[in-house]
């Protein structure tokens, strides 16, 4: 078997080209929805981030707005800007691009952005929203994922979902959004004594630890979705994932490559979520 790949280009290409038309039919009605991105220092990763997240801003019509500020900036000084943009009517999605320099808590930085515009989904009011299964704004790259599996039209209920992975960004909320589908999920991280026990009981697979192999073909049970959030390099500095590509796709039935997959999904889903934060600011006008 050779598993199918899910194309996160494509469709993330088809999500995007709603979000325009929402987003025509917004400005329509008086109201364009806006997103600042905050930069702080000069992190070459997160410079290239931060371009692709405005373009992707520009092609879909939304208003953007890039501040960039220098590494040495204090921290009274970005929550001041924080704390101006969210009353800012104009914004309706504030992202501060992480890592932040040393000297500033990224933490209290997150929880200075108004819940209301906290598009990213890092906010703790974001965070228990989700875990409530209350409306709030759910993480880009877990949902972007969510998305992948529901375009394969794959029913998670009573599947048993394995992610590998516990971070706030990924980990976590990846598995409450499952667990929301009615999937059964498990959690494994760096403690998990024999992680290969567990993924070769999983109907899906999410990798997010950010280390190459984690997941191999022998740890892969036939016909398995298995989903690739990991970025790294390889021996010829080309972009990888956290799943042996060759050899699991031998053994999935679906797979997200690298690059192509979740990557471009992130963006997308931060459109998305700026698009619903101007909706809501609509109706609370109404």
């Amino acid at each position: 078997m050779t598993a199918q790949r899910i194309d996160g280009n494509a469709l993330s290409q088809q999500i995007r080209a709603q979000v325009a038309a929402d987003t025509a039919a917004l400005k329509a009605q008086g109201l364009t929805p806006g997103l600042a991105v905050v930069l702080v220092g000069d992190n070459p990763a997160s410079q290239v981030y931060v371009r692709n997240k405005v373009k992707a801003c520009q092609d879909a019509e939304l208003h953007s707005v890039l501040e960039k500020y220098e590494a040495t900036m204090s921290e009274a000084d970005l929550l001041a800007r924080v704390e101006a943009l969210n009353n800012d009517p104009q914004i309706h999605g504030i992202l501060v691009q992480l890592p932040l320099p040393a000297h500033i808590d990224a933490q209290k930085v997150i929880e200075a952005i108004s819940p209301a515009k906290d598009v990213d989904g890092f906010h703790i009011a974001s965070a228990g929203a989700l875990m409530t299964g209350m409306p709030g704004f759910w993480p880009c790259t877990p949902y972007g994922c969510m998305k992948m599996i529901e375009s394969i039209g794959y029913d998670l209920r009573g599947k048993h979902a394995v992610v590998i992975g516990r971070s706030n960004i990924v980990g976590k909320p990846m598995a409450l959004m499952l667990l929301q589908q009615n999937a059964t999920v498990t959690i494994c991280h760096s403690a998990t004594p024999d992680l290969k026990a567990h993924t070769l009981q999983a109907d899906v697979i999410v990798a997010a630890v950010g280390k190459r192999n984690v997941l191999t073909a022998d740890m892969v049970k036939p016909g398995a979705v298995v989903l690739d959030v990991g970025m790294n390099r390889n021996e010829e500095g080309k972009l990888c994932g956290d799943v042996d590509f060759d050899g699991v796709s031998q053994v999935a039935s679906f797979i997200t490559p690298v690059p192509g997959g979740v990557g471009p999904m992130t963006i997308t889903m931060l459109l998305v979520n700026t698009l619903e934060s101007a909706k809501r600011a609509l109706s609370a006008e109404h």
